[in-house]
């Protein structure tokens, strides 16, 4: 028995080794062995520290008490049955319970190992807080370390106290007899001394609350920090309690050299009534008699206090306000000024042509694109060109019957490549146009390494890597008819993960990974690595622990090879004065509904203070430091030395795709939400609080999520065009109107010189439109759109039968002195195999409303014929030109997606029965305006006529798609 003990006993203990020696071969391959040693290193010492400071005083006062006791002490029969039972064990309890206090001691220090670096590596802030005058760092760096050692000495000092009584009462020391209490000299003053030492600490640990005070979250005028009823009672209820504590520990100090308690009970009695009445009551009465019936009066420079310190903590104190005049009204000419805004309006929805994407660029099943893709901008010929984004990933998923372990872990590793579209233009269908795609990858982003093994969907884990002169093992990519028959493959030459060559390390991650295969398969030779952890922003969570990840990492093709981009923030809840929010409620919208926790869910402080780049290629990750002002990120990178890089390092193309990160803008909107305003009176009424508004094509029951920002390259302001972020605000309120009171936005170019970021990268505008004036929002410009006739008999043909019409992202733009709303309209069949195409432009200046096949005829009608700028798809129609079906140029591997000349000719019939509709409708209209029925009448008839030979040509465009047309009156 005792050999089958010990054999499951090692096997237990090599298993969690060998958890623990795979992880550092991830972090040493990754260069980051110093992140697991300090984290391991941290948590020992923390560890050791929490036992021998829990076991070694209670192992003493245990000692002590059973040493003191009376030697002829009188106990009842029942003391002494206990004592029977006790004495066999006596000497292993008094080693073993000081042991299992201290096992648990050790470890809740362990969990806080670091609270107690970052005091350690502790740095100032800028600023100091106004009502102690203390720099900020003392409240973020040292008050939690305070209170958390202090805390810990009192939950000592009360386990020692109750096992010197449990000990003195068993053996005699402390007697207790109806209303008798007696209690042996060495026992009192040990008891005495303890109680003295708590008192010292609590009276430390209540000190401490009136700094904690100055970022707890207020619940009454003041949103965070001490208010006046703070300030003028609570705190100095503190300072009073926190001496009368002191008090109390000499009085215990008296009572263990006269042997009197009377005065220690007094003492402790007249804490816990001072405690009720200076710490709860006293502050009460102060806020609902004085502070209540004159908030505004009393509370105005705390209220300024917490606009202040919350604009700071947040990066939003130097925001550009711009009152702004907002034109509604339409004229020829019009957007000039705006050419290079209009001719970068991107028309192309990141959320709806993925489908796009993957029909026309997959080319095998077991290649994905992901749902929502990027915006990007690259240099195309000289020009800034905003793009659609994704990387071809791979999905072993779809492998279908070829999901063999030695497929899934050895052959298909990897994705192939990068496919891009113009964000401003469409393909003669409505489809992307490609600048950037095909297998093997071509176009306009220049030659660059395509294979992608580290992606947001790849493998639980690759093995990759051969001996030079053995065969290639992993399919690379899909050969055309032009290169022959079969698959292209591969062998893996980076740096990407641990070795396999070993038999240990075969075995250690044959036990991770639950698979025999690794340690028996011949795919397995001393060149393999295994690569896994291959999502980037897993990767970049791993190494940089002490970051808040943005949810959404971007690819970009940089210095010939692609990576990936993924924004990091220093974060804190400890900021005095400044209001805390919950992150995920801020970021969620429609593009990430449900986002993950950070290390720190609530906040009240965050930075961007690093950009990590991972290699889709090897997996290599390298932190750049961008906030080097940051204290934060001061002291982790004390913590962590040499884990990060200069961002004088980053190279021209890397910075030139470097963006400003959405979660960071979402936070900082959200805040702007209220904290646009400054006047403490103001923000204390509540009148002008705004909000982001709801997605406008929402169609659920259920609330609609905010409105995501969006990446465009535009002018804001008299500033040059620039790749922008931006979003809206309406005002707060269920029932508050939908029309527009904000336009915030933040310049998200980075610059494209190498190590030197641009001044104008990060500044936030707030642009405020005139409360007299009423500029549609959001969700009434989409109300609009979908009421109006003409639209809405148009798109209803469209939508007739088997096809569903798909709202794109309604676009805010401010332009010709005004603002733009752009909205793309795609069309997309039922069938399995379909995928949304963009159909018509829906766009809105102020009242007036245009739609048309392409944004810049759209533009045209719009502005009384001609906008005065030309869009990214001026002579973009149903005609063919250059460009394949795909939208690539050249030859594609497989789906052209071409239609037949007679479904050219069905489409136009169709535009033109649209076409006479819409004039029917625009004379009916006209002729209502002048009470002339009998016009009226014609035109009816007209528009009859019209649908119903609309109806009959959608008909023949489903035949025509192998679809089945709508039964009759459907």
């Amino acid at each position: 028995m005792l050999t089958l003990f010990v054999v499951i006993a090692v096997a237990v203990a090599f298993y969690y080794f060998t958890g623990f020696y795979t992880d550092y071969l991830w972090f040493d391959q990754l260069g980051f062995a110093n992140v697991l040693q300090v984290r391991w290193i941290s948590i020992a010492v923390m560890f050791a520290i929490g036992f021998v400071a829990m076991a070694v005083p209670l192992l003493a006062v245990m000692q002590v008490a059973f040493r003191t006791r009376p030697m002829y002490a009188q106990l009842s029969s029942q003391l002494d049955r206990y004592q029977e039972l006790i004495e066999p064990l006596r000497k292993l309890g008094m080693v073993a319970i000081p042991a299992v206090f201290g096992l648990f001691a050790g470890a809740a220090a362990a969990s806080r190992w670091e609270t107690a670096q970052l005091w350690l590596n502790r740095q100032d802030f800028a600023g100091s807080d106004p009502q102690f005058g203390l720099n900020i760092g003392f409240f973020v760096f040292e008050v939690p370390f305070y209170q958390q050692v202090l805390g810990f000495a009192q939950l000592v000092l009360f386990a020692c106290f109750a096992a010197t009584i449990a000990i003195a009462y068993l053996y005699g020391s402390l007697r207790i007899s109806g209303r008798d209490f007696r209690v042996a000299r060495a026992t009192r003053i040990m008891l005495a001394v303890i109680a003295a030492l708590f008192m010292l600490a609590l009276a430390a640990n209540i000190w401490l609350n009136q700094y904690a005070a100055l970022s707890q979250q207020g619940s009454g005028t003041v949103r965070s920090g001490a208010g006046f009823a703070a300030v003028n009672a609570t705190i100095p209820g503190i300072q009073i309690m926190a001496v009368s504590a002191v008090l109390v520990a000499i009085a215990f100090v008296v009572t263990a050299i006269i042997g009197r308690w009377r005065i220690s009970i007094i003492g402790t009695s007249v804490l816990v009534v001072l405690s009720l009445v200076v710490g709860i009551a006293y502050p009460a009465i102060i806020q609902r008699f004085q502070v209540d019936p004159s908030a505004i009066t009393l509370e105005a420079d705390y209220i300024e206090r917490n606009i202040q310190a919350t604009r700071d903590a947040y990066g939003v104190s130097d925001v550009n306000v711009e009152p702004t005049n907002t034109q509604t009204e339409t004229e020829a000419g019009q957007l000039a000024e705006d050419a290079q805004t209009t001719a970068n309006l991107r028309i192309m929805d990141p959320a709806l042509v993925s489908g796009a994407f993957q029909n026309l660029q997959s080319f095998r099943q077991y290649y994905s694109f992901p749902e929502q893709l990027n915006v990007d901008r690259y240099e195309i010929d000289g020009e800034i060109v905003d793009t659609v984004i994704a990387v071809r990933e791979l999905n072993v998923d779809q492998l279908g019957n070829e999901e063999s372990w030695i497929n899934q872990h050895t052959v298909y590793t990897h994705g192939y490549g990068v496919v891009a579209a113009y964000g401003n233009q469409r393909g003669p269908e409505g489809q992307p146009v490609f600048m950037q795609g095909g297998v093997p990858t071509s176009g306009d982003l220049g030659e660059y390494e395509p294979r992608i093994y580290f992606g947001q969907s790849t493998p639980e884990y690759s093995i990759v890597g051969a001996p030079e002169g053995d065969g290639d093992r992993e399919l690379d990519y899909p050969r055309s008819e032009e290169e022959g028959a079969g698959n292209a493959t591969t062998t893996f030459s980076g740096d990407g993960g641990p070795s396999l060559g070993g038999l240990f390390n075969r075995l250690a991650y044959a036990l991770q990974f639950q698979s025999e295969q690794i340690l028996l398969s011949d795919a397995v030779n001393e060149e393999s690595q295994i690569l896994y952890n291959r999502d980037p922003v897993d990767r970049v969570q791993a190494v940089a622990p002490y970051l808040t990840v943005d949810q959404t990492a971007y690819p970009a093709v940089v210095d010939g090879k692609v990576v990936w981009i993924v924004d990091g923030f220093t974060t804190t809840n400890a900021y005095p004065y400044s209001s805390q929010i919950n992150m995920s409620a801020a970021i969620a919208d429609t593009t990430n509904p449900n986002p993950s926790n950070g290390p720190i869910e609530g906040i009240n402080y965050i930075r961007n203070s690093v950009k990590a780049v991972v290699d889709a290629y090897d997996g290599s990750v390298t932190l750049y430091a961008w906030d080097t002002e940051d204290p934060m990120l001061k002291a982790w990178t004390s913590i962590y030395p040499a884990s990060v890089t200069p961002v004088e390092e980053m190279s021209a193309d890397l910075l030139s795709h470097v963006r400003y990160p959405q979660d960071l803008f979402k936070v900082q909107r959200f805040i702007l939400g209220e904290y646009h305003v400054t006047n403490p009176g103001t923000f204390y009424s509540g009148d002008d609080q705004w909000r982001t508004p709801g997605e406008p094509t929402w169609s659920s029951d259920n609330p609609a999520p905010y409105q995501p920002p969006y990446y465009l390259t535009m002018s804001v302001g008299e500033s040059d065009p620039a790749f922008t972020l931006y979003s809206t605000y309406i005002p707060s309120g269920a029932d508050a109107p939908n029309v527009l009171y904000g336009y915030l936005s933040v310049n998200a170019d980075a610059g494209s010189t190498a190590g030197e970021v641009s001044e104008s990268y990060g500044q936030l505008t707030l642009q405020q439109l005139p409360k007299d004036q009423s500029v549609p929002g959001p969700g009434q410009m989409q109300n609009n759109f979908n009421t109006d006739n003409a639209i809405s008999v148009e798109l209803n043909i469209l939508e007739r039968g088997a096809t569903e019409v798909m709202r794109g992202n309604l676009l805010t733009v401010p332009v010709g002195g005004g603002l733009l709303y752009v909205q793309p309209v795609y069309l997309r069949s039922t069938g399995s195999t379909s995928f949304p195409v963009l159909r018509k432009i829906l766009v809105a200046f102020g009242d007036e409303i245009a739609f048309a096949d392409t944004l810049d005829e759209a533009l045209d009608i719009l502005f009384e014929g001609d906008s005065g700028a030309v869009a990214g798809d001026e002579g973009q129609n149903t005609d063919s030109d250059e460009t394949g079906g795909d939208g690539t140029e050249g030859d594609g591997t497989e789906g052209d997606g071409t239609e037949s000349e007679e479904q050219q000719s069905l489409q136009q019939q169709l535009d033109q029965a649209l076409a006479d509709a819409k004039a029917a409708i625009d004379e009916r209209t006209a002729a209502y305006a002048e009470n002339d029925l009998v016009a009226a009448a014609e035109a009816d008839a007209k528009l009859q006529t019209a649908l119903e030979e609309a109806i009959v040509i959608s008909d023949r465009i489903a035949e025509a798609n192998g679809e089945s047309p709508p039964e009759d009156g459907q």
